[in-house]
């Protein structure tokens, strides 16, 4: 593994993927079911988790905001992600988020913080991590 993206870059791609993602899902929801966000599942929510696994197999390692942070997802192999690595990483890891109350998204900031390798638990179940590409 060479050159692992940080906390902080991260996070900022994940706070600048967020809003750009964010308020082109809320302007579609708002569109077909009159209110910018809703909290039942919509069609939003599936649109937002096909974001999550297909762009990134489709563009490389890429979302929006890894993209203008310069920061990609990649197996520790060093080859492109797959549906199926996205799959473990989004799906599996959001569920093991959800079941442990937050504690371990909590968890996976602190080990991004201080590993050297930067991983998370995400990026330990689906055999990740992402990579700085300056």
């Amino acid at each position: 593994m060479e050159r692992p993206a940080g906390f902080w870059i991260r996070l900022m791609a994940s706070i600048i993927d967020s809003i750009i993602v964010g308020l082109l899902l809320g302007t579609i929801t708002l569109f077909f079911y009159g209110e910018f966000y809703m909290e039942e599942f919509n069609f939003t929510n599936l649109l937002s988790y096909c974001y999550l696994l297909f762009v990134p197999v489709l563009w490389k390692g890429y979302v929006i905001g890894k993209r203008i942070c310069n920061i990609r997802i990649v197996k520790i192999t060093g080859e492109n992600v797959t549906v199926s690595t996205m799959f473990m990483r989004v799906i599996v890891g959001g569920i093991v988020y959800f079941f442990s109350l937050g504690i371990g998204f909590i968890v996976s900031g602190i080990m991004v913080m201080t590993r050297e390798d930067k991983r998370s638990i995400h990026d330990f179940i689906a055999g990740t991590y992402v990579k700085n590409e300056n």
